[in-house]
């Protein structure tokens, strides 16, 4: 019986390749030990059967991003049913172009940026990507979010035009944002540096109540929509490669 050795070490020794390329197929999840994939380089091996997956590449270890649409009720963050717990690989959108493998490691130390409050709804971001974290927040108030809002209650004399120049909140005069009706009942807003509460605020300065709230689009970013139509509530998506808030 073999002598019981690292993972990494026997992938080397079986497939000629250096420790360092060996560790990279491994935590890019394509090594398998007895049929079951093994991301850890330090799992002890011995008489196991260890396969390389024919498709295997030396590729940088990337951290990931995902893109969640969260639903109504679901924390952002703190709380008892954080948005973290929702990003598992059984609520993985069918439908995701990015072509991502599902690796364990994804769903590990995701932070959530760019939250939303409980009881609204829509895309939110969880990454490892320190670069991600620092576009979404040291240039937060320079992105623009589109939301969907529905509302109820009739609109006050040139409402459209104020909800869209010059609204204040919190004692401080807002920037000005776009403004549209989609239809009789809904608001859509381009907008930047959105703050808690600053919508359901704005739609009440104009005789509106909120019922709803609905975050479609952070910078370039979508939620996501297939042939089989937008990500459902609940699911998520990987940012692919290349694409930029």
């Amino acid at each position: 019986m073999p002598a019981s050795t690292r993972l990494a070490h026997r992938v080397a020794e079986l497939h000629g390749c250096s420790r360092a390329d060996a560790e990279q197929y491994i935590q890019n999840g394509w090594v398998s030990v007895d049929g079951q994939v093994v991301e850890s380089p330090q799992h002890p091996v011995d008489a196991q059967r260890v396969e390389l997956h024919p498709d295997a590449r030396v590729e940088p270890v990337e951290p990931a991003t995902v893109l969640f649409h969260k639903p109504v009720g679901v924390d952002a963050i703190a709380g008892t049913d954080p948005a973290s717990s929702h990003v598992t690989p059984a609520t993985h959108w069918a439908d995701d172009p990015s072509g991502q493998r599902i690796l364990q490691r994804h769903f590990q130390r995701l932070t959530p940026l760019v939250p939303l409050e409980k009881d609204a709804s829509g895309l939110m971001v969880l990454s490892q990507d320190g670069r991600v974290w620092r576009r979404l927040t040291e240039d937060a108030d320079q992105i623009e979010h589109e939301y969907l809002v529905e509302v109820s209650g009739e609109i006050a004399p040139y409402g459209l035009h104020r909800l869209g120049n010059g609204l204040e909140y919190q004692g401080r005069e807002l920037e000005r944002c776009k403004v549209s009706w989609q239809n009789e009942t809904r608001l859509r807003f381009a907008i930047k540096a959105a703050r808690q509460g600053q919508l359901q605020a704005m739609c009440a300065q104009v005789g509106l109540e909120v019922v709803s709230i609905r975050r479609l689009r952070i910078g370039r970013v979508p939620i996501g929509k297939s042939a089989n139509g937008a990500m459902p509530p609940g699911a998520w998506r990987y940012l692919p490669v290349g694409e930029k808030f």
